[in-house]
């Protein structure tokens, strides 16, 4: 029996060309590699159209101007929503907090913790609604109404919207005074504020107090006191000077513009001396010590009243 006899040939198969067919292309061929597609035509024309279905080609992206509108829509809801409850650009239109802030300066005010039932602390600088008075008589900008919608959205600072900017003293059950060209003295404690008054000024020039701050109030001065019409000049309105923290916006916590003036707003170590806590607390204990004593008092003077009637 010949070799070839298996595959019902009697040798390879010597072509045309004289090479043999067993090894036409150096490597082994399969079938699925050799067969034609169905109708002809050359192997693999018909992928392109298995994987985008019979007669569809590949699927054409959106054009970047159809697109346009809505990442801009995306971006405007963003700002809106950070303006809102994350942080707001506020413009500094007075001298009233020199050095600490120059006019014209732009703060980033933190509006997110109030929100979770945080307080304005002593030291703090704070933005907030003017209380009723304050700005009486005082013009504000009128922005046109590109301004308006970028002050709207949070892209550019409150034009229109009656807000103040000054550094917390005093909050509620704390006892704040002042003698004329002295220091400030809160809860029976002189503060050194030369860390952050402008230069020159000095803390009072001008007696008030003492002055206890109600609960769920504080007090407000500027750091540029001899130009700042702060809680010592209104004393004669509802409040007393004082400011409720419903009208507090946030707290001012950097300067981000302009760039060579950026900044952060830290409370000052004056206003994290233990003292400042503990002279409050002395004033309840004292309280209670004194409701104590009452009846001891009241029965000594009664029975002293009986020994002298008998007699």
């Amino acid at each position: 029996m010949a070799v070839g006899a298996r595959s019902g040939h009697d040798g390879p198969e010597e072509r045309a060309d004289g090479a043999f067919g067993d090894d036409t292309t150096g490597g082994d061929v399969t079938g699925d590699e050799q067969a034609q597609p169905p109708g002809g035509g050359t192997p693999g024309a018909g992928d392109d159209e298995a994987a985008g279905g019979p007669g569809r080609g590949p699927k054409k992206q959106r054009s970047f101007w159809k697109e346009l509108p809505l990442l801009v829509g995306i971006a405007l809801v963003l700002a809106l929503l950070i303006k809102t409850f994350l942080v707001q650009a506020f413009s500094i239109p007075s001298e009233s907090m020199m050095n600490t802030l120059q006019k014209g300066d732009r703060v980033l005010v933190d509006k997110l913790t109030p929100w979770f039932g945080s307080e304005p602390e002593r030291g703090e600088v704070v933005v907030f609604h003017d209380p009723g008075g304050w700005l009486e008589g005082q013009e504000t900008p009128k922005p046109n109404v590109v301004q308006k919608f970028l002050s709207f959205i949070g892209l550019m600072p409150s034009a229109e919207e009656k807000d103040l900017i000054k550094r917390v003293i005093a909050v509620g059950g704390d006892t704040v005074s002042c003698k004329e060209g002295g220091k400030v003295v809160l809860n029976g404690v002189a503060l050194d504020e030369s860390a952050y008054l402008a230069p020159g000024a000095v803390p009072c020039q001008d007696s008030f107090g003492p002055v206890k701050v109600p609960e769920g109030r504080i007090w407000v001065m500027g750091d540029n006191r001899q130009n700042s019409l702060d809680s010592r000049f209104h004393q004669q309105l509802p409040g007393g000077g004082t400011v409720s923290n419903d009208e507090v916006v946030g707290r001012a916590v950097v300067v981000a513009w302009p760039v060579t003036r950026w900044a952060t707003l830290p409370v000052p170590d004056v206003f994290d001396q233990p003292a400042l806590n503990k002279a409050m607390a002395a004033a309840p204990a004292g309280a209670v010590g004194l409701a104590g004593a009452l009846p001891l008092v009241l029965w000594r003077r009664k029975k002293q009243a009986a020994r002298h009637t008998a007699e």
